[in-house]
């Protein structure tokens, strides 16, 4: 069948249609529909793993079903359930037990593992996508579900200002990408990457018209993607949200807009790469030495991790810059090791509450949390020294796959830079692990007792220890064959 590539796809985004139904016809079905998202997205990526994929386009040049598209879609999926899996609860916890806010207005209604799963729809399009249609539709689709989950809990003032926030902003960058688009489209006579690819192979970097689109269209992916200097939406919208949707910002979009990026770089802006290398080696720069620097005076922990999520976006650009396969699978490599730290992170602290049984935020109240909660504090304390990227952490590993990638590719002082904002951003990181260990208790925190959310902490504790090196030769063999498919 013509559309069997795109089964997964199928699965989940009529699994959304057939929840939202079921949301709209039954009372309190939260608990049923997150429920039936989580076994969505499980058989969506059941059906990735092993399955063939094509190298040749699909639906004349729209999407590409290939070994890239497959693994960004299995982060995709597994990120949007976990993301899932933690909100139920919080939601729950959050609305005094029952699912229900005061006023009787619903805090955890159906409606977010529906948004979630149109919004993994999108996603999955966007790694997909080989055209600049199917681009803008997928990423806009993706976009949509964002701008309601920022805005999504009714009672709280700061979730609507970062709902509107993201919003206007997100307006902004729509049109700035497609006046990109329009200007490609323009100078090309298509929408296809490989038409623009072989159009910038023909007029080389003397067409001024390309030039103006290229950089537009990679401003407009820069801001998805939170990359100085299109970062100033990323702090207030992390803090605002609700934390189980900043989680899942922090991670299943931040891989779709990733490795959107890459296709766009590898395919279509292939052969105007010394065009785009220099703007995407300041950007990365830019983003590494600011999420670093910006963060040391942070209290907040969702503000603090938005700068995480930027520096470590700065990192993956390196490896774009550096370029070709091993460029690559660099980033690969590196946004799935990212993805698994920073939900561990937020998975910790959605199980916090303070002794109002309030989320805790400030990072003052984390003073002592060892002698309070010592394996919550220790796989906080992992994931940290993980995201700063210290020995003999696998959170090393990534880091170094790009530093060598760029090496590899005469980018020497671009690698130089990277290994310098990497100390520079190791203060913060370390600061949070003192504040666990070293600082007097402010406050009497309790943890949720969430026995799945546990299991999922623990797995991904392990996974960024030493253990986690011996999955190196796995995950590099994924991240290879699916880079290889880019070329």
């Amino acid at each position: 069948m013509f559309w069997a590539p795109l089964l997964p796809e199928f699965v989940v985004g009529t699994g959304a249609i057939v929840l939202m139904l079921v949301a709209a016809f039954v009372r309190r079905s939260g608990a049923i529909t997150s429920g039936g998202a989580v076994a969505v997205l499980c058989a969506a990526t059941v059906m990735l793993i092993g399955a063939p994929q094509t190298t040749g386009p699909l639906f004349g040049g729209l999407l590409a079903e290939d070994g890239f598209a497959a693994f960004g879609k299995l982060l995709i999926f597994l990120g949007a359930a976990v993301a899932i899996v933690g909100a139920h609860g919080w939601f729950a916890e959050m609305a005094g037990g029952d699912g229900r806010a005061s006023g009787n207005v619903a805090e955890h209604g159906a409606e977010y593992p529906v948004l979630i799963l149109f919004s993994a729809v999108g996603m999955a399009v966007m790694v997909s996508a080989t055209s600049l249609i199917t681009l803008y539709v997928g990423l806009e689709l993706q976009s949509l579900a964002a701008y309601v989950l920022a805005s999504y809990r009714l009672t709280d003032a700061r979730s609507a200002e970062a709902g509107l926030k993201y919003f206007v902003l997100g307006s902004l960058a729509s049109g700035i990408l497609l006046y990109g688009i329009s200007l490609l489209y323009g100078f090309t006579g298509t929408t296809d990457f490989s038409g623009i690819a072989a159009a910038f192979t023909r007029e080389g970097p003397h067409s001024l018209g390309l030039l103006f689109g290229l950089v537009f269209l990679l401003a407009g992916i820069a801001f998805k993607i939170s990359a100085v200097p299109f970062h100033m939406w990323t702090p207030d919208v992390y803090e605002g949200a609700p934390t189980p949707v900043t989680a899942f910002f922090a991670s299943a979009p931040k891989v779709a807009a990733v490795l959107l990026a890459t296709r766009i770089c590898f395919g279509a802006l292939g052969p105007a790469i010394d065009a785009w290398r220099q703007i995407v080696t300041v950007v990365a720069l830019g983003s590494i030495f600011l999420g670093a620097i910006a963060a040391f005076g942070q209290m907040n922990i969702k503000r603090l991790l938005a700068y995480s999520s930027i520096n470590n976006v700065g990192f993956a650009l390196i490896g774009i810059a550096a370029g070709g396969r091993e460029g690559a699978s660099a980033v690969l490599f590196y946004m799935a090791v990212y993805s698994v730290m920073t939900l561990g992170a937020f998975l910790c602290i959605l199980r916090l509450r303070d002794a109002d049984g309030q989320p805790v935020e400030d990072l003052a109240a984390f003073s002592g949390l060892s002698q309070s909660q010592p394996g919550l504090a220790a796989a906080l304390a992992f994931f940290m020294f993980s995201l700063a990227g210290l020995p003999p952490l696998f959170g090393f590993w990534p880091k170094l796959q790009v530093f060598i990638a760029a090496v590899h590719s005469g980018l020497i002082a671009l690698a130089v830079l990277g290994i310098i904002g990497t100390v520079v951003g190791g203060y913060y990181y370390l600061r949070v692990v003192k504040i666990l260990y070293f600082d007097a208790p402010t406050a009497t925190l309790r943890h949720v007792k969430a026995p799945l959310e546990g299991a999922l902490i623990l797995l991904a504790a392990l996974f960024v220890s030493p253990l986690g090196y011996l999955l190196i030769g796995p995950i590099g063999r994924l991240t290879g064959n699916a880079a290889s498919s880019l070329f």
